[in-house]
């Protein structure tokens, strides 16, 4: 009996220790080494990045090549190249610049749609257009839809106070602490939260009566107005903080960043990088005589 037990107990302890690696497995694999030609998209799409430091865009890089291990981003009816991975990366990476070391803990996989679809993930003359989606429960736990062009078109457009993959990475912020109900992680001591919920009625209230620049999908819901704030946030935030000084001196608090003081520069689509051209890495050297040999 003794045998049988220590039999069992082993093979549990082996069962569980597979479960851990497998949970915690690396992907896909992930260069070592930052690409400079993923340096050189980023510099290209990605507004937050063009406004960081290079110490900052070292540690973004990091947090990029960090969820790309662990989250898998896999293509339903479309070719992913490296941009896709990129903006999916960056789109989870800056809501949670301000808190270097966090992870997502409830996100395995990011599926991505050509388009928009529908409740049935139908793309072919869908009833609703859906833009992005967060699973919840059963086989869709841990997994999350976005539409490829929406992706890009959140990126490519920095003036119209929306991005699909910041507004789904919210809401999987807004899981960290089990349930998505409109209160972020930072918030949820009663002290913080009660002013918070207060806020953000009298907010939705001033939407359904059209006395408000935040869209009316925020109103549908608690959890629908953090998330949709949150793109006007990251999005527009001098816009956002004339409009909505105390909204944004709470996400300010929230997100630990200030949105309004780091997007000082505004979106430029960079040009691609000479031989001659200062290497983007920040060493100094000619683009030819550093990264471009790698």
């Amino acid at each position: 009996m003794q045998v049988f037990f220590t039999i069992v107990g082993f093979l549990l302890f082996a069962y569980l220790a597979f479960w851990v690696w497998y949970r915690n497995r690396p992907v896909r694999k992930v260069p070592s080494k930052f690409p400079v030609e993923w340096r050189e998209l980023l510099e290209k799409h990605v507004h937050f990045y063009q406004n960081l430091n290079q110490k900052e865009k070292k540690r973004f890089e990091k947090s990029i090549r960090k969820f790309m291990r662990q989250v898998r981003i896999t293509g339903i009816r479309v070719e992913v190249d490296d941009l896709d991975r990129l903006l999916v990366a960056c789109s989870a990476v800056i809501p949670l610049f301000g808190f270097p070391g966090w992870q997502y803990s409830y996100l395995n996989e990011v599926l991505l749609y050509p388009s928009s679809f529908d409740r049935n993930f139908s793309t072919k003359n869908p009833e609703e257009v859906i833009t992005g989606m967060v699973g919840s429960g059963g086989s869709m736990e841990g997994i999350m839809i976005l539409s490829k062009h929406s992706l890009h078109q959140s990126f490519e457009n920095t003036t119209d106070k929306h991005n699909v993959g910041i507004h789904e990475f919210v809401h999987i912020l807004d899981k960290q602490d089990g349930s998505i109900d409109g209160i972020p992680a930072e918030l949820n001591n009663k002290e913080y939260a009660k002013p918070w919920l207060r806020l953000m009625r009298r907010e939705m209230q001033r939407i359904r009566k059209g006395k408000s620049d935040i869209d009316a999908y925020a109103a549908t819901s608690e959890e629908e107005f953090l998330a949709v704030a949150s793109e006007y946030f990251f999005e527009r935030p001098k816009l956002f903080k004339q409009k909505h000084p105390e909204l944004y001196k709470t996400l300010r608090k929230v997100y630990h960043q200030d949105m309004s003081r780091r997007l000082k520069k505004p979106f430029r689509k960079a040009k691609r990088i000479g031989r001659n051209d200062p290497c983007p890495c920040g060493s100094g050297d000619k683009f030819k005589h550093c990264c471009m040999r790698n």
